[in-house]
């Protein structure tokens, strides 16, 4: 009788082994990169294209840069709101670049979407640096804009123009428009040759200007950034080596490579990080990795030629293995936490770009790893590339439904997703069900109720759970509702990834 109901017990355990195996290998990768590109078409500023998918999306910020007499049309607005933040967006383009470098070749009919989502980031970001010794960092006012509810088709909040320059200067926002620039140009590099040299060449202008007038754009405009989110915790130092480590694999230059090591020995070993609450922590500065720091990024990209090219790994290689160790569930040196379903938790706002961005890492590591035929020390674990490929992969299939809600955190995505995300032009009526203008004040009551968006922001990825797998779906939860492009972009990367790999 016992051995029988042991051998039920197995047997009803192979059943539910098998029900996870087939939940999780059943997502469709393929549709969820077409939705995941789609999406930055719904962040668009400026003039839409005759392509424009998202047709409910219409011309916004056509005026943007009429106070300084330059045309600072186009770019993405960053989030839910109607600004355009240049430092979040300059790294969402640099990561959508990266994206296509990296696996581009996986992305078939998608990878031209991916270039133009590209394309519209750097013909923003060129325009931005029009003028030598300036560099635009920010496009509208943030007070006027967060205090209203409002269409961006119909926003009249002032578009003021934020600058950094030689006698206020902003090295990370310039050094992370630079690396944009410079992956961008890579990316570019098969398909539009001259594009691809107008980019390397602007790089290489704005990186001097950001590595010649030193200092932190959180003194020049830290005014209009800071109160959201956007302040700089890491210094400017890390954008630097950034910037330089993609000029690097953009030119060759020895010079750039000289640079990217020294600053690397050179950065702090801490960084300020501030949480939700508006409380300050310090955390490695070699485990960080997202709009506001780049080590865990540099140790990563820098790793690729350093054991190509079989060159001294210290420090790139031992900080990118350390890096991979605090992430991975069984290593003894493990910094991150994750919830009772599996998703990995960082403190601080909108978590899902931490989900994101840091499986981006581990994939691309765990290709170079795998090239050289390497394994990862964590402690005495020892951890192979693929190990480090399946916790990434477990990472998307959170995001895409597997988790204990059945939900996908992506908009469009399978039968249940977040219906209220926080997102002006999604729970406001497009200009085509409403063409009368709606106010600042007019906007409220769409934020204010309980019905489902009328737009579908197709492929955003919102903000994601609390650390218990909770989810509102509430526009009043910013954190948890809120999608952002630089959420999205390693995204693309890793479904593209995973649809040729799965």
């Amino acid at each position: 009788m016992v051995r029988k109901e042991l051998i039920y017990c197995i047997l009803i355990l192979v059943m539910m082994v098998m029900t996870m195996v087939v939940s999780v290998s059943s997502q469709d990768y393929g549709d969820a990169l077409t939705k995941s590109i789609l999406f930055f078409e719904g962040q668009r500023s400026g003039k839409l294209p005759s392509s424009q998918r998202v047709n409910w999306r219409k011309d916004s910020g056509v005026n943007d840069g009429k106070d300084i007499k330059v045309d600072l049309t186009g770019g993405y607005y960053d989030a839910g709101d109607n600004v355009k933040f240049n430092f979040p967006m300059a790294f969402t383009t640099t990561l959508l670049a990266w994206s296509v470098i990296e696996f581009g070749q996986f992305m078939d009919p998608d990878l031209q979407n991916a270039l133009d989502a590209v394309r519209w980031g750097t013909d923003y970001l060129l325009k931005a640096t029009t003028t030598p010794g300036t560099v635009i960092a920010l496009v509208g006012d943030p007070f006027g804009d967060h205090n209203c509810w409002e269409r961006p088709e119909d926003m009249d909040t002032p578009r003021t123009t934020y600058e950094v320059n030689t006698k206020s200067p902003g090295s990370e926002v310039s050094a992370e428009i630079a690396a944009a620039l410079a992956a961008a140009s890579i990316a570019f590099n098969a398909s539009d040759s001259q594009y691809s040299q107008t980019l390397v060449t602007r790089a290489i202008s704005v990186f001097d200007f950001a590595d010649q007038n030193r200092g932190s754009y959180n003194d020049a405009i830290g005014r209009v950034v800071c109160p959201y989110y956007y302040c700089d915790g890491s210094g400017y130092m890390d954008e630097l080596g950034w910037g330089a480590a993609w000029l690097y694999k953009a030119t060759n230059n020895e010079s750039y490579w000289n640079y990217v090591q020294y600053t690397i020995n050179n950065l702090p070993k801490y960084i300020k990080v501030m949480d939700t609450d508006g409380t300050l922590s310090y955390r490695d500065n070699f485990a960080e990795f997202g709009w506001d720091t780049k080590v865990a990024g540099i140790n990563v990209l820098v790793s690729g030629w350093v054991l190509q090219e079989k060159l001294d790994p210290s420090p790139f290689v031992l900080d990118a293995d350390r890096f991979v160790c605090t992430i991975l569930p069984e290593s003894p040196t493990k910094s991150v936490t994750y919830s009772p379903g599996g998703l990995l938790f960082k403190n601080g706002p909108s978590n899902m770009q931490h989900a994101t961005a840091l499986s981006f890492l581990l994939v691309v590591y765990a290709g170079y790893s795998k090239r050289n035929g390497r394994q990862i020390q964590c402690g005495d674990v020892v951890v192979s590339p693929d190990r480090l490929v399946e916790v990434a992969k477990g990472q998307v299939n959170y995001i895409l439904g597997n988790n204990p809600s059945g939900m996908s955190y992506m908009v469009g995505y399978g039968d249940k997703f977040p219906n209220r995300i926080h997102h002006r032009g999604s729970s406001l009526p497009s200009m085509d069900a409403h063409p009368d203008r709606i106010d600042c004040n007019g906007g409220t009551p769409y934020f204010q109720t309980q019905d489902p968006n009328p737009n579908l922001l197709t492929g955003a990825v919102v903000g994601g759970p609390a650390p218990d797998d909770s989810y509102a779906d509430s526009r009043a939860d910013v954190s948890q509702s809120e999608p952002a492009t630089y959420i999205n972009a390693p995204l693309v990367g890793l479904l593209a990834y995973f649809k040729a790999n799965s």
